[in-house]
């Protein structure tokens, strides 16, 4: 069992780490609109001093406004609502002045075109997002596209591919390096003052309802954790995997016991994971060395979203709590 879409993308977010080459950035087109796709190019859009951009995949819009292109509409993947402009807390501000139309989720890549058209965009944005060749088409009919390199899976971007795609898109591609490398170098920065963290085993893992899961390597929570010194705990590697989540049978919940462990949860309160017998049988919980997060936690809405910033944001928060867990490991 797997939780549904949209919901599963809420926590899963993103982004399975994946080669990216593409054979060019502008796939032939038969309209004056193009499909870009290779974050290695830049391409030459014209855009406007003030293009409008409406961001439609999941993220897409928060990475353009911390670019300086706040987009005039965005798809509210993670229905976080207008009090915050569609996004998280940690990039409300990067708006100023401009307020996003918001697009209410529906099915995962269910948009309605004639909204999307009116809006008038000069780009679309529909990078971390389902890979869909009538989706792309339709699109494209309105304004030039720029969608995730072929073959990536669904919603399965890298986060550095993602936000080198927009940024390029935009003409901001400085921008996006430096966005990235704000990250990178606070991941090293943290990994530098936590040596405990190293060849420490990791899981992050899900409850829903009755069923479990895990992220995989390839996803923005894992990866990121990672980098910071910590390694996957091999069971998990043995499990089902589906893109980047790997289910977690009942008769093997012991894979989610590793040295350290982060356990969210899908669509229920955070009480009926911290009530879960199954969970806290495990010694990880058992001996204080599992951080638990409500799916409505800043930090885990943080992880979920998965770009430069929100990853940063989490990690400021986060890290204390795994030098916590890891100090216990015995």
């Amino acid at each position: 069992m797997t939780p549904s879409t949209p919901r599963l993308l809420g926590v899963l977010g993103l982004a399975a780490a994946l080669a990216f080459a593409a054979t060019g950035c502008v796939q032939s087109d038969t309209t004056e609109n193009a499909v870009y796709s290779d974050p290695s190019e830049t391409p030459d859009l014209s855009l406007p001093e003030n293009p409008r951009v409406v961001a439609l995949g999941w993220s897409d819009g928060e990475i353009a406004a911390s670019l300086g292109v706040p987009p005039i509409a965005i798809y509210d993947w993670m229905s976080f609502g207008e009090a915050t402009n569609g996004v998280g807390e940690w990039a409300t501000d990067e708006f100023g002045d401009t307020t996003p139309v918001l697009i209410p989720p529906a099915s995962a890549g269910d948009f309605n075109y004639q909204q999307i058209k009116e809006f008038d965009p000069d780009l679309i944005l529909n990078v971390r997002s389902k890979a869909d060749s009538k989706v792309t088409d339709s699109l494209k009919e309105i304004a030039p596209v720029v969608t995730a390199p072929e073959g990536t899976p669904d919603y399965a971007i890298n986060w550095q591919v993602q936000t080198q795609l927009i940024a390029n898109a935009l003409g901001k591609s400085a921008e996006g390096e430096q966005q990235i490398t704000e990250t990178t170098d606070l991941q090293a920065t943290l990994r530098a003052q936590n040596p405990q963290f190293a060849g420490k085993t990791f899981v992050w893992g899900a409850k829903f309802g009755t069923a479990y899961g895990a992220y995989l390597p390839g996803d923005a929570r894992f990866d990121t954790i990672a980098e910071l010194g910590f390694v996957e705990y091999p069971p998990v590697s043995d499990l089902q995997t589906q893109g980047f989540f790997a289910s977690v049978p009942v008769e093997k919940v012991t894979a989610l016991d590793a040295q350290v462990a982060v356990f969210s949860t899908i669509g229920m309160p955070l009480a009926d994971l911290q009530n879960d017998p199954l969970i806290n049988s495990l010694a990880v919980t058992r001996d204080g060395r599992a951080i638990e997060l409500g799916e409505d936690d800043p930090i885990a809405q943080a992880m979920s979203a998965g770009t430069p910033e929100s990853l940063r944001f989490a990690l400021d928060g986060l890290t204390p709590m795994l030098a916590t867990a890891a100090s216990k490991v015995q």
